[in-house]
């Protein structure tokens, strides 16, 4: 698989360095030509001899997007805007992960979702993922805590995208998990910034919910 990247950061390095050495060619993209280049061959030397797809490649925001069968959107949510228009119609179709959390996560705002403003915005399909855990989860290689792989929701409407991005979950060592459609992503979004304010007073987040066997009578599909 083709995958471009908008974004040359924290997980664009992480996710990225982890399909690369699964087997996918990867693009990665910023502003600062230089420090995208340089990301891009350390991100190659990471991945090791394991990809057959050539290192890790550089290039801009349009590039990125023209380059990927699978695009992650992986910029800081006050660029975000500015980064979608740059690429033009080239997402436009286009299986579309959103790793994008709330600037502020204490400011989030439910009326403003931010998978819906990049669906709208490009024209793809997008899929929300991977936005609940801190990018150093997505260096390990596996996520697994106490024997039990990392489960990752999965939001979106076009079966697809979502085969597409189920896929690049298990490449990771990871349970993909449906979410519901992309209408719930904002379910997401928001779960995101309650649990990392949580963690970052200290609490441990994933106390504040029982286990399946534990969480009463209901179907299990």
């Amino acid at each position: 698989m083709r995958i471009g990247i908008l974004g040359a950061g924290g997980m664009a390095d992480a996710l990225g360095t982890q399909w690369a050495r699964a087997g996918h060619a990867v693009m990665i993209s910023g502003r600062d030509a230089a420090r995208t280049a340089g990301r891009a061959a350390a991100m190659t030397t990471a991945a090791g001899q394991a990809s057959a797809a050539g290192p890790v490649e550089a290039g801009s925001f349009e590039e990125a997007a023209a380059f990927g069968d699978v695009v992650m959107v992986a910029v800081r949510e006050a660029g975000l805007l500015d980064t979608l228009r740059v690429t033009g119609t080239a997402l436009r179709g286009k299986p579309l992960i959103d790793v994008v959390n709330a600037a502020d996560i204490y400011a989030y705002d439910p009326a403003r979702p931010i998978a819906r403003l990049i669906a709208d915005v490009t024209g793809g399909h997008v899929v929300k993922a991977f936005n609940l855990c801190h990018v150093d989860v997505w260096r390990m290689t596996p996520p697994v805590f106490d024997g039990r792989p990392l489960a990752v929701p999965l939001c979106g409407d076009d079966e697809e995208a979502l085969a597409a991005v189920r896929t690049l979950v298990a490449d990771l060592g990871c349970t993909p998990v449906h979410g519901g459609g992309l209408d719930r992503a904002t379910l997401l979004e928001a779960t995101a910034a309650f649990v990392i304010g949580l963690w970052f007073g200290g609490a441990d987040a994933q106390a504040i919910l029982p286990p399946l066997a534990a969480s009463g009578a209901h179907g299990r599909g």
